[in-house]
């Protein structure tokens, strides 16, 4: 829980000396600490005792003190000195998607703006014109960008969720007489922004549970107490709602507060048309009363006559008349990954060293990975010039000359240019094992040309996969515009895959969207965009997308053995 709390202040940090014209390279270290922090998974408190800090990915002896004052202390001193020197208003703006500290500078210095709802009506009233840079667009941009906050504020990514979950789980596990925990509601069906977090446990009694969680370290506030349930407000800020139910009645619950409301109306449904009732206690007949079952999830949905299905499923989208009739699929599981790509090295913007990336992928268990640096246009993420990607490829084969049970695929995150182009010539593509195309710039193009810019790329044979495709950053960036059916035909004929990228704030494609694409036959590949160790683990909520989105492991790419997937790039380049 704390490494999210000092990825916060970092990041906070790095704005601020944004915002206070310091050093490039001083701001870029803590941005990258910030997001190596947010994906760590282990103890800090651990590493402090032991004096390793400085083995985190991009954490010097300068972030490692600061980490440790945070632990010791639960403040920053620099960053709280910095923070008392900010014009009043100004880090409020920059919480604002398209205002960056920058742009908040001009703003808060030129128009003496001071707060988000000065910012709000002069931008609504067309004040902001005569800034540097600024026009009627950027305007709009800003409102839309303060309508994104407005809509995000209550909400919190699976990035943030999902491992705090684990750790509140980890501890009611240890409560004397808890026999079983769970994450439930939103977060067990992996949506991609969860509200509170819920959590359910079986205990015969429930009174200790709740005197453990009103203890815990991480509990700053206690909303409301009772005998079952009761709700705290976490040191981070997040309300976590548990409930504890007897044993014998723990599956109907888990089935009833995993959700979704509409799933479970459709269920109660089902279940009345047969004499029955389900409620969070078990499954009861209407004209007796008498409990049936509850004690397993599964014992719920086979009451009904029904196969147990995936909580990611769960969305009312026909998964009940899927069960019904067996059709329900065998949806991708973690053991199925043989491979990730889209990794980034520090020959790029990625914290780490190539031997270092590499040796992470292999102790997930993989049987491949790509690395997919940057290309030249993207200075401001050092991208590599032809020389430099060269000279790159020729350490991944030195590599590779080491194993015959791991293979890194030589590979590049290539810039989508504005016509559609390729950031490096074909004759520097086809010596590439895996190609990533992505679009980094002219987010504001009109959707007829985003769409013509990224068809025109796919169209090319050396491009394997479409990174990110629609942009977005949740809380940050809307979703540019194209037309994504468009793209899908595309895909579809031209033989290129789309990715699942897993990175938190993106989950790009979406579930929806996945979903659509594997209705149409499209490859799809579940990427991380690894650029700190810690990040492989974000494998995770590209994987919950997946399964929500229906996915089986013959419709990802990175489920494929290495000979499958090198034969299906071959498909397409065969095609030129």
């Amino acid at each position: 829980m704390k490494q999210h709390e000092i990825a916060a202040l970092f990041a906070k940090m790095a704005d601020l000396l944004e915002f206070q014209g310091e050093n490039v390279f001083r701001i870029r270290a803590y941005r990258r600490a910030a997001q190596n922090l947010e994906s760590f998974s282990g103890d800090l408190d651990q590493l402090a005792a032991a004096g390793t800090l400085q083995e985190l990915s991009g954490i010097g002896a300068d972030l490692a003190a600061k980490i440790q004052e945070y632990l010791t202390t639960g403040r920053i001193a620099a960053i709280e000195q910095l923070t008392r020197s900010m014009p009043k208003g100004a880090l409020e703006m920059m919480e604002i998607p398209g205002v960056g500290p920058k742009t908040a500078k001009q703003l808060s210095q030129q128009r003496r703006i001071a707060s988000v709802a000065q910012l709000e009506a002069a931008a609504r009233a067309g004040q902001l014109k005569g800034l540097p840079g600024f026009q009627q667009k950027k305007e709009q941009n800003i409102l839309k960008g303060i309508e994104i906050v407005k809509r995000g504020q209550a909400r919190m990514h699976l990035g943030l969720a999902w491992p705090l979950a684990q750790e509140i789980a980890r501890f009611l596990e240890k409560v004397p007489g808890v026999s079983r925990v769970s994450p439930a509601g939103s977060l067990r069906r992996m949506k991609e922004t969860i509200g509170d977090l819920d959590l359910l446990a079986a205990a015969a009694k429930p009174l200790k549970v709740m005197d453990a969680l009103r203890a815990a370290p991480f509990c700053a506030r206690v909303l409301v107490s009772g005998e079952t349930k009761t709700s705290i407000i976490t040191t981070g800020g997040i309300q976590v709602d548990v409930r504890v139910v007897k044993p014998d009645s723990f599956g109907a619950a888990l089935q009833y507060f995993t959700g979704s409301k509409e799933h479970n109306v459709r269920l109660r449904e089902l279940a009345a048309k047969q004499g029955l009732k389900i409620n969070e206690y078990g499954v009861f007949s209407l004209k007796t009363g008498r409990k049936m079952t509850g004690r397993e999830e599964e014992d719920v949905y086979k009451a009904v006559g029904l196969r147990w299905m995936p909580p990611e499923l769960r969305e009312d989208r026909g998964e009940l008349d899927a069960a019904r009739t067996d059709a329900l699929p065998q949806l991708v599981e973690a053991n199925h990954l043989r491979g990730d790509f889209h990794i980034h090295t520090n020959w790029s913007d990625g914290s780490d060293s190539l031997p270092e990336v590499v040796r992470a992928g292999e102790q997930m268990g993989y049987d491949y990975i790509a690395i997919c640096d940057h290309s030249q246009s993207l200075k401001v993420a050092h991208g590599m010039t032809v020389e430099r990607l060269r000279q790159q490829m020729k350490e991944i084969r030195q590599l590779n000359a080491r194993s015959r049970s791991f293979r890194v695929l030589m590979g590049a995150e290539v810039d989508i240019l504005n016509e559609g182009r390729m950031d490096y010539p074909d004759e520097v593509l086809a010596e590439l094992d895996f190609v990533v195309g992505s679009i980094h710039s002219g987010f504001t193009q009109s959707e007829a040309a985003l769409t013509k810019r990224m068809i025109t790329a796919m169209r090319n044979p050396y491009v394997t996969l479409i990174a990110h495709p629609t942009g977005r950053l949740m809380g940050q960036r809307e979703p540019y515009a194209i037309d994504l059916e468009a793209v899908f035909r595309a895909a579809k004929e031209t033989g290129t895959a789309m990715e699942i990228n897993a990175y938190p704030q993106r989950l790009d494609l979406c579930d929806t969207a996945a979903h659509r694409a594997g209705e149409l036959g499209i490859m799809l590949a579940i990427s991380t965009d690894t650029h700190g160790l810690d990040q492989y683990q974000n494998i995770t909520y590209g994987l919950g997308v997946a399964r929500r989105a229906w996915l089986t492991k013959r419709q990802l790419l990175n489920c494929f053995s290495l000979k499958e997937l090198l034969s299906w790039i071959g498909k397409k380049r065969r095609r030129a």
